[in-house]
């Protein structure tokens, strides 16, 4: 099922299938009224969700998303946020194996949404509640208070990092 944000540029709002907007598409090719710019501002749109649908994972209610970055933790975080999301957080196994698959199609370690706190060694996810996942690599985490910000390796266990490493960018939304 495809889902389209609330309020997206198109006229089927949302529109739940892949069916839906190819009816559409259709009818708007067979003659159908829409303004040139409204026409051109869903076309626009739609080919851009249908080009990411290789890109997107759905996972309970997240929806998760690269742009195929790799940035240092802080510029990661900040482009998820402008994007009206937040870095990749696991909650649970199910969403930790989504995220993998976007960190195995890319190839990269990425960052997580989860910050050691204030007491070395204890991390948090980044809107400051406490970890009731975690899937450390064996050994991990040990940076002792040096590596504050947490990746995901390409087996899907995590590892604590320093924040200014380059990593790949996966948000959720």
């Amino acid at each position: 099922m495809l889902h389209f944000p609330h309020g997206s540029m198109g006229p089927c709002q949302p529109c739940t299938t892949l069916l839906e907007f190819l009816s559409l598409s259709t009818q708007i090719a067979k003659g159908g009224r829409l303004k040139l710019k409204k026409l051109t501002r869903f076309f626009s749109f739609h080919v851009l969700v249908l080009a990411l649908k290789e890109k997107i994972r759905e996972v309970g209610e997240k929806m998760l998303a690269s742009n195929g970055k790799r940035v240092d933790f802080a510029s990661a975080l900040q482009s998820c946020e402008e994007a009206g999301g937040t870095l990749a957080t696991p909650t649970n196994e199910e969403e930790n194996k989504a995220i993998l698959s976007i960190v195995r199609q890319y190839n990269q370690y990425a960052y997580l949404g989860i910050k050691e706190g204030e007491i070395s060694g204890q991390f948090k996810y980044i809107n400051g509640m406490p970890l009731n996942y975690t899937n450390w690599h064996q050994y991990e985490p040990n940076g002792k208070g040096r590596e504050k910000c947490v990746e995901m390796y390409t087996d899907g266990s995590w590892n604590d990092k320093k924040c200014n490493q380059y990593r790949l960018t996966i948000c959720e939304f």
